[in-house]
């Protein structure tokens, strides 16, 4: 029950931090050795942590040009990851992901706002499992030679996107907030001035 709550919760997580960060990555590849998109619950007050092991995203970033830059982040639902095959079987049931019915979750970006030095707020859409909520993702971006990272948490509520029916949408045993945790890296291409 514990595992499977927790790898229920962290997926959310995931997918929003990687929708948060692909944010703010300039029109590069994703260094997918270097990047990492984990989630972390509380069940029963005790934190549990898993991982997104795909995704993809599309940005455009463009320091000088916030208005016209631009991201797209999709996540495999099923590439979700805590470390014990009965609860990844659990989480991609009805109930939690339904990776079945809905195997892809989205971030949209509509705007993009600086939100002091080197730190950006990301505005956009979030879809997970059919339900679209608009959320407003922190991120933080810096150079590293021709690369940039993009890191950030994002809280998000998991009932608020139907993770966790039926029973487990009782917050007392696992809680409602769910911290997305990113650290984006793109791969040769220097965020544009």
């Amino acid at each position: 029950m514990k595992r499977f709550f927790h790898g229920r919760a962290l997926a959310v997580s995931a997918v929003l931090a990687t929708a948060a960060l692909a944010s703010h990555l300039a029109v590069a590849q994703v260094d997918a050795a270097k990047s990492s998109v984990t989630a972390v619950a509380r069940q029963i007050g005790v934190p549990m942590e898993g991982k997104f092991k795909r995704f993809d995203a599309t940005v455009n970033f463009n320091t000088a040009q916030l208005a016209s830059s631009h991201a797209r982040v999709e996540i495999d639902m099923a590439s979700f990851e805590i470390g014990d095959a009965v609860t990844t079987k659990e989480l991609r049931g009805k109930d939690w992901f339904d990776t079945a019915k809905y195997p892809k979750a989205t971030f949209v970006s509509s705007s993009i706002k600086p939100a002091g030095t080197n730190r950006y707020e990301v505005a956009g859409k979030l879809t997970i499992k059919g339900k679209t909520v608009d959320m407003v993702v922190p991120a933080t971006y810096r150079a590293e030679g021709a690369s940039q990272v993009f890191e950030g948490t994002l809280p998000i509520k998991r009932n608020a996107f139907n993770i966790g029916d039926g029973e487990w949408k009782d917050t007392s045993v696992v809680a409602d907030e769910v911290q997305i945790k990113f650290r984006i890296v793109t791969a040769g291409t220097a965020a544009k001035k």
